[in-house]
Order: structure tokens, then C-alpha cells, then sequence
């Protein structure tokens, strides 16, 4: 838990503003140019800092990780900024790989706040803002930063990228981002930055977008024709080019829960950006890797769980997929936002998900109503049933399963969250 100092400190980032979420780069890029006169000490670091951006409707925590895990493999000092955040808000800025401290963030809100001056920043401009000031005095030689909503407007668009990544597009946040993919696809595309790497991660659809590509004046980068996953067996090689048109190949790539399209964006992005990747010191790195919430498999009382934070319905279709290929019933523990496509959810999962649970998350304003949730259940024939918490449906499918059944818990970061603290507290008893 954060101390009394940062647990106040994010009380009042989450109530000072009007709005949870206001897009918008004038506020937040006026008070960095104010922050950044205040360290001119930190002015030629400015200049060797590289910086990587990522954006998508889905994939971007599992690229950002798979880059952390590869540079860091490779002895680079690397900044990582993140969200949202399962336990503690310290999980959304790392510096090589470790979470900033209590103080660390304290010390940063204070200078931001102080810059602001009266301007009014919302909770996740605060947060980008720490995590740019604490890279840039720790020395970082890459910062990695994950775009929270869109891109074109998203505070981390102040930061001009090295190169950019737009991992997928699909519906997600329309009442922000538009309601068309093509204008989901110009909100994303607007890290992108003309005579720098663009690395496209979406496959489908490629028409619809390639006039928004060429208007950004990047130098495009296409997962299918520059860069490739092959499947061979039960292991995957990618092939990547290099700036010097030389191919690069990354064997025995196995399935570690991370998407093997992450895995292949990141390999792709860092020789995109000139750095000498060792194919054994990249392979153990992908091949370690694992990240909390996205296909990760657990075991509570000899029940296998399955947690994922898949929350629109491209996500779930992709979960969906995989949730076919096992054997045994899947019994679904969720509860998602009231932004969020439920209906859109719960069709991607009809068919390997055999009954429903669910509980209104608790700790958010933003919760859609357990009734609205059912509701969609019911009109789709599909049998769920209501709980008082998280904790309660989860704990009543493990009861109600059977041998070689599946517990998924799935639809938010809150979902997920609540119930790896019961298996966490379950482990600590042992």
C-alpha cells in the first residue's frame, strides 16, 4: 500500500479535476515546458533520451513489456510507463524494471504542482508528467511510454517518438475516439512522426487506413510484408528487416500467454531503431516473459484460473480462441465499465463460456450496473448468475467446478485485480 504522503496525494489527483478524462495536449505540454526550464541540468539528457510510443485498442501493455524485457536483457537503462495499475499506482512507472518509490512520486507530484501554477491536470497528465520528470533524472537511455487513450491527444503525445507503434485497431472508447475505424485509426496514428518508424501492428483492414499512414509522413513498417510470424510446430519464428534491408530471424519463440504479434512488434521496433538485438539473449527474454492479467493461468485449489483483462470485443475474440482449444468447462467471473461494449463481450465468448457470473465492480464510478450486465445474459438466453462482490462469484465457481474446469476471470483491471488478491492471500497462508 502507499504511505499516508502518496495515498493523498492521488485522493486529490482523482477529485481536483472536473473530468476523469479531458483530451487535450495545451495544459499538460504548458506545464512540461514550464518543468523542463526549472532542470536546465537536464537539457542534454533531453537530447540523448530516445523515446518509444505505443498505441492501440489492444496489445499495448504486452508490447511495452516485451520491449522492457528485451532492452533490459540487453543492459539498457530503460524507463517504462504504464496503465492502468492492478495493486499499486508505483506499478505504472518503472526504471529498469523496478517500480519508483513512495517518495520518488511525492517528490514529482510536488514539482508538477508547483509548475501547474492554478492550471487544472487531470490524474493521468500527473502521472505522465512524474514519469517523464523521474526518466529524465534517472539517466534513462530509452523511455518506453504506453499511450492511455487515442494517441493524437493523449499526454504522452508531448514527447515527440523515435518511433512510433500502433499495435491494432478495433472499437474502443467511440465517445472519444470516433465512431468508424478509420477515425479510431487517425486518433491513434497521431504519435506518429513524418521520417520516423512507424510499426504497424493491425493486419486487416489495411485499405481503409493507408491515406491516414501516408498524411502522418512516417516511414511505415507492416506486420505481413516487412516483418512475419511463422508457426513451426509448437514454436513460432519471426523474421524482421533491419534498416539495411538484411533479414533477422528470431527462432523457437514458445507461447507464453503474450500474444506472439507483441512479441514480433517489439523484436521489430528496437532493430527499427538501430539496436543490435543478440538472438539468444531475445529469445530467453520473450521466452520468460509473462505478464500480469493477460492470459494469466493460475491454480486455486486445484482449479486452473484463468485471468485476463480482456474488456472490448476484439480482445475477447481473441481470448475466445484460445478458451476453445482447452478441454473442460469454462465458467466466466466478470464485471466490466460502463464504457464498454458488453454485448459486443459477451458474443466473442458464447460459445466456449458455459456459465456467467457477475458482480459490480465496487471501487469505481464508472461500473455498469449488475442489472445491465445480466440483462444482456438474459436476452442472449445465456445463464448468469448476480453476486454481491467479485470475491463471492469467484469463490462460488470454484465451488460449483468439476475436474478439468476452467475459472475465467475477465473484463476489467478491477475484475482481474480482485481476485488475484484472494489467490495471493491463499498463497501467503500456506
Amino acid at each position: 500500500m502507499p504511505d499516508t504522503a502518496l495515498a493523498s496525494w492521488l485522493f486529490r489527483l482523482e477529485h481536483q479535476h472536473e473530468e476523469p478524462i479531458q483530451l487535450g495536449l495545451e495544459r499538460v505540454a504548458t506545464v512540461w515546458q514550464r518543468l523542463i526550464s526549472n532542470m536546465p541540468e537536464l537539457g542534454s539528457q533531453r537530447k540523448k533520451l530516445r523515446t518509444i510510443s505505443v498505441a492501440g485498442t489492444n496489445g499495448k501493455g504486452s508490447t511495452v513489456a516485451c520491449l522492457e524485457s528485451l532492452l533490459l536483457a540487453h543492459d539498457y537503462r530503460v524507463g517504462t510507463y504504464t496503465s492502468p495499475h492492478f495493486f499499486n499506482y508505483n506499478e505504472r512507472i518503472r526504471i529498469n524494471g523496478k517500480m519508483v518509490s513512495d517518495k520518488a512520486l511525492v517528490e514529482a507530484f510536488e514539482a508538477i504542482d508547483s509548475a501547474a501554477e492554478g492550471l487544472s491536470l487531470t490524474y493521468f497528465e500527473y502521472g505522465t508528467l512524474a514519469a517523464l520528470m523521474l526518466f529524465l533524472r534517472s539517466h534513462v537511455q530509452i523511455q518506453l511510454l504506453e499511450v492511455g487513450l487515442g494517441g493524437r491527444l493523449d499526454a504522452v503525445n508531448i514527447v515527440d517518438s523515435d518511433v512510433a507503434v500502433v499495435t491494432s485497431i478495433d472499437f474502443d472508447h467511440q465517445a472519444w475516439l470516433g465512431d468508424s475505424l478509420p477515425e479510431i485509426a487517425r486518433e491513434k496514428l497521431g504519435i506518429a512522426r513524418a521520417n520516423h518508424p512507424l510499426i504497424w501492428g493491425e493486419s486487416s483492414h489495411f485499405q481503409c487506413f493507408e491515406s491516414l499512414i501516408d498524411q502522418t509522413g512516417a516511414d511505415l513498417i507492416k506486420i505481413g510484408e516487412h516483418f512475419a510470424i511463422r508457426q513451426i510446430g509448437e514454436y513460432s519464428r519471426i523474421v524482421c528487416h533491419s534498416n539495411f534491408d538484411e533479414v533477422v530471424k528470431f527462432e523457437n519463440l514458445r507461447d507464453t500467454g503474450i500474444p506472439m504479434n507483441s512479441k514480433a512488434l517489439a523484436l521489430q521496433t528496437l532493430i527499427s531503431a538501430d539496436i543490435v538485438l543478440d538472438a539468444r539473449k531475445s529469445l530467453e527474454a520473450l521466452n520468460e516473459i509473462q505478464l500480469m492479467g493477460r492470459y494469466q493461468c493460475e491454480y486455486f485449489f486445484d482449479t486452473k484460473i484463468i485471468l485476463d483483462v480482456a474488456h472490448n470485443p476484439a480482445s475477447a475474440r481473441m481470448l475466445g480462441k484460445r478458451l476453445e482449444k482447452l478441454n473442460g468447462s469454462v465458467l466466466a467471473v466478470a464485471s466490466v465499465l460502463n464504457d464498454k461494449d458488453w454485448d459486443g463481450i459477451v458474443d466473442s465468448l458464447m460459445t466456449p463460456v458455459k456459465s456467467w457470473r457477475i458482480a459490480q465492480i465496487r471501487n469505481s464510478s464508472r461500473a455498469m450496473s449488475e442489472q445491465d450486465m445480466l440483462e444482456v445474459l438474459y436476452n442472449k438466453g445465456l445463464n448468469g448468475l448476480p453476486f454481491e462482490t467479485i470475491e463471492s462469484a469467484f469463490l462460488d465457481a470454484i465451488r460449483m467446478s468439476c475436474k478439468d474446469d476452467i475459472v475465467l476471470v475477465i473484463g476489467s483491471f478491477h475484475t482481474v485485480a480482485d481476485v488475484l488478491r484472494i489467490i495471493q492471500n491463499e498463497v501467503e497462508k500456506a
